[in-house]
């Protein structure tokens, strides 16, 4: 067993701590489809765009970091890889249309942030399934890489008790 301040220990664990990103992830979106209708414009959004750049940032890193390190030690994931590469994509042309709805001065269209968000979610619940369920043990097993999960999937998750969105 490694320490975990060592390379290999921090890269254990770094399966576990992508399910714990995406439980953060996935509760954030729901708060903030819970709260659509009684946040004033202005919260709304900043806690939709936090949101939106903090999905950004773990798809951005997991592409970068996590995956590229997986295709090599296990090219037999590649083309789950690339499915999931996909998915960022998709994610990525939904957050830029709420961004675009957010921007200016303009009043928030709720009932087309709410149906973007829906669309969001739903998608994320199943990409986040099949990630979990194809690649956790895999980055789990992956150890004696330089890096941290922050460096590998973009973010870490917050404590449980504190919410940065």
């Amino acid at each position: 067993m490694h320490p975990t301040g060592s390379p290999a220990g921090r890269l254990a664990a770094v399966g576990n701590q992508m399910i714990e990103i995406h439980l953060w992830l996935s509760a954030e979106l729901a708060r903030l489809q819970t709260d659509l209708d009684a946040r004033p414009s202005r919260d709304l959004r900043a806690h939709c765009l936090t949101l939106c750049a903090a999905l950004g940032r773990h798809h951005t890193g997991e592409d970068a970091g996590a995956f590229r390190l997986l295709a090599e030690e296990a090219p037999e994931l590649r083309p789950v890889i690339e499915n999931l590469i996909t998915d960022h994509e998709v994610v990525a042309g939904i957050l830029e249309r709420i961004e675009a709805l957010l921007g200016g001065d303009a009043p928030v269209p709720v009932a087309q942030v709410r149906a973007e968000l829906a669309g969001l979610a739903a998608l994320l619940a199943s990409h986040f399934r099949y990630e979990e369920k194809r690649l956790v043990a895999a980055l789990n097993a992956l150890t004696g890489r330089p890096g941290t999960a922050e460096d590998l999937l973009g973010l870490t998750a917050p404590p449980a008790d504190r919410s940065p969105v």
